[in-house]
């Protein structure tokens, strides 16, 4: 047998609503045109679907069959057109966001997330990169858009569009080294058992570059692919641990959390957005490269709020 998608959905419909004129309605469809199409859908079946009666119908147990196994054929059939669909997108290179550790923690998630919800036909790259590569990678034109420390942006003259707060503090579980500061050195931190982020993110090359230079050698007890799992590490007391100040900034942690500010001038930073150099209005990515930084400015306030 051969089942008309058309009568699928009307049957549903007349199902759903307990008469064929409130199916026809549901379906855009006249109940003459209606009335035929459940008719011939019974004569197909072989089998009565519906019993009429004065003030509607009803299924028969023929009909409570058809309409289980009409929602999972039509179901079956919009993911089919779904995935069909995805390969019809017109051919277009996909953005590229290139961003560090600190902008990964929900700034960057939330921007990308809108954006592609926004614009079902748009793609994005991101990559994680330190502020210096990403700084000199946007110069040379080779990617359309990175968050970028603002004195790194200004080091390579890049034009810079302000986005949020990313000062660094150093947390802590509650009554412990942290208790009753304001501030703390980050030799003084170094002098305890820290958590970190892994050796290869941006933001923990940063930390390791100034503790070198300063002639320190912190101790991680461990370390953790992202800041959440460093900040609830801390909180638990495996260890203090250096982040921005965003990532300890969770109401549901007020009380538990120590959060004290890191005395270096370097750990006073914000976060700038900047365009790739190769950028051009009349590029033909320039509407979605600014419909993402939209987007990204969005989300900078909430989180400098």
């Amino acid at each position: 047998m051969q089942y008309d998608f058309t009568d699928l959905r009307l049957f549903l419909h007349v199902v759903a609503e307990g008469s064929i004129t409130g199916g026809a309605a549901r379906a855009n469809l006249s109940l003459p045109s209606a009335s035929a199409r459940v008719r011939a859908l019974e004569r197909h079946a072989g089998v009565e679907l519906l019993v009429r009666e004065r003030r509607g119908v009803r299924t028969t147990p023929a009909g409570r069959a058809l309409a289980r196994h009409a929602r999972e054929v039509l179901d079956r059939a919009a993911r089919l057109d779904g995935a069909i669909a995805s390969y019809s997108r017109p051919a277009s290179a996909p953005l590229s966001l290139l961003a560090g550790s600190s902008a990964m923690h929900d700034l960057v998630p939330r921007a990308v997330t809108a954006f592609l919800l926004a614009r079902p036909h748009s793609d994005v790259d991101v990559t994680l990169r330190r502020s210096v590569e990403t700084a000199r990678t946007l110069a040379d034109g080779r990617a359309d858009l990175g968050i970028v420390l603002d004195h790194v942006a200004a080091g390579q003259g890049l034009r810079a569009e302000p986005l949020c707060d990313d000062s660094l503090v150093v947390v802590g579980a509650g009554h412990g080294v942290l208790d009753g500061r304001d501030t703390i050195a980050f030799a003084e931190a170094a002098e305890h058992p820290m958590v970190g982020l892994a050796a290869s993110s941006p933001l923990q090359l940063s930390l390791d570059a100034q503790a070198a230079d300063a002639g320190l050698a912190p101790r991680y007890r461990t370390r953790a692919a992202d800041l959440g799992t460093v900040v609830a590490l801390a909180e638990a007391g495996a260890g203090i641990a250096v982040v921005p100040r965003r990532a300890a900034a969770v109401p549901a942690r007020a009380g538990r959390l120590q959060v004290v500010a890191l005395g270096e001038p370097w750990a006073r930073r914000r976060l700038s957005l900047c365009r790739g150099a190769a950028l051009e209005p009349s590029s033909p990515g320039w509407p979605a490269v600014l419909a993402l930084a939209e987007h990204i400015h969005a989300v900078s306030v909430t989180a400098e709020g």
